[in-house]
C-alpha cells in the first residue's frame, strides 16, 4: 500500500479540512489509481528539528529558538521529537524524546557561530528519523538556507530525501540582502526539498512572525489527509514512480492548492 500525506490550502494559504475521499484522485506515472484508504484524523508524528546555529544566524537565533520552542509546545502526547544542531558540523543534541522540557533546555544553550553545514544536518536528521516509532515522519528545518561547510552535496541530499518517506518543512529566515552565493541559493534549495516531500517552505518576513509560522506548520502536520492505494505497477525494478494527487473539489470553493510528495522509489529486486 502506498500512503500519501496530502495538505490542501485555499488561496490565502489557509488549511482546508472536511474534504471526503471522493474529492481526491491519485495518479501514479500518469495512470489513475483506486484510493483504498482515506483518513483525516490527527495521528502521532515523529519529528526531527534541524536547527541552524551558524554565524549567519547570529542576529536571528533568539527568535529562531522561540519558534522551535513554540513548535515543541504544540505537541500531542504521543508525538516524539529529536533535535539536530549544526554549524561547522551537525550534531545530535537530543535523540527521540517526548519531553518538551528536555528539548527546550537543550535549545537554551545554542549560540550562533561558525560555518553552515546544512546538508550534513539534514543527512543526520534523515538517518535519525529511521528510528521513529510513528508511521508519520517529518523534519522541520529552521535556517537561512545557505550551506558552505558540508561533506554531503545538495544533489546527494536530494537523492536521500527522495528515498526517505519523510515530509520536510522549512522556516526560511532569509536576509533581505543575502551575501555570498550560497546564501542566495539557500531559498531555492529549501523549496526544492520541501516540495519534493509534500511539505513547504515558509519564508519569514519579520522575525516576530516566527512563532506563528511554527504553530502553523504544527497545525498543518496534524490536519492532513492520508490517501492509500495499491500501485497498479507491481514491478520491483527500483525505479522512480511519480505521484500526482488531484482534486475534485466540492462546488462553490475557490481554487485550492494540493501539497503531496512527488513520488517514491519502487522496491528493488
Amino acid at each position: 500500500m502506498t500512503l500519501v500525506n496530502v495538505t490542501v490550502t485555499d488561496p490565502y494559504g489557509r488549511l482546508v479540512t472536511g474534504l471526503e475521499q471522493e474529492n481526491f484522485r491519485a495518479f501514479e506515472d500518469g495512470a489513475e489509481q483506486e484510493i483504498l484508504r482515506f483518513s483525516s484524523e490527527d495521528v502521532p508524528v515523529s519529528i526531527g528539528v534541524i536547527f541552524d546555529m551558524s554565524g549567519s544566524m547570529a542576529d536571528k537565533i533568539e527568535k529562531s529558538r522561540l519558534a522551535a520552542m513554540q513548535f515543541f509546545r504544540t505537541a500531542n502526547p504521543q508525538d516524539e521529537f529529536f533535535l539536530v544542531n549544526f554549524n561547522d558540523r551537525a550534531q545530535l543534541a537530543s535523540s527521540f524524546t517526548g519531553s518538551v522540557e528536555d528539548l527546550q533546555n537543550r535549545l537554551m544553550f545554542t549560540g550562533a557561530h561558525g560555518m553552515t553545514a546544512l546538508f550534513d544536518g539534514i543527512y543526520l536528521g534523515l538517518s535519525q528519523i529511521r528510528g521513529a516509532h510513528n508511521t508519520k515522519k517529518a523534519l522541520l528545518i529552521i535556517s537561512d538556507g545557505g550551506d558552505n561547510h558540508s561533506r554531503y552535496s545538495g544533489n546527494e541530499i536530494r537523492k536521500y530525501v527522495q528515498e526517505a518517506d519523510v515530509q520536510i518543512y522549512a522556516i526560511g529566515v532569509y536576509d533581505s540582502d543575502p551575501g555570498p552565493i550560497e546564501e542566495r541559493e539557500g531559498p531555492s534549495l529549501l523549496n526544492d526539498l520541501t516540495q519534493m516531500t509534500g511539505g513547504r517552505t515558509f519564508a519569514v518576513q519579520g522575525l516576530n512572525d516566527l512563532p506563528d509560522i511554527a504553530t502553523k506548520i504544527s497545525m498543518e502536520l496534524r490536519n492532513q489527509y492520508v490517501l492509500g492505494y495499491r500501485a497498479g505497477n507491481r514491478a520491483h525494478d527500483g525505479k522512480w514512480r511519480k505521484i500526482k494527487i488531484k482534486l475534485r473539489p466540492p462546488k462553490g470553493l475557490p481554487p485550492l492548492t494540493v501539497y503531496a510528495r512527488s513520488g517514491y522509489f519502487a522496491p528493488g529486486h
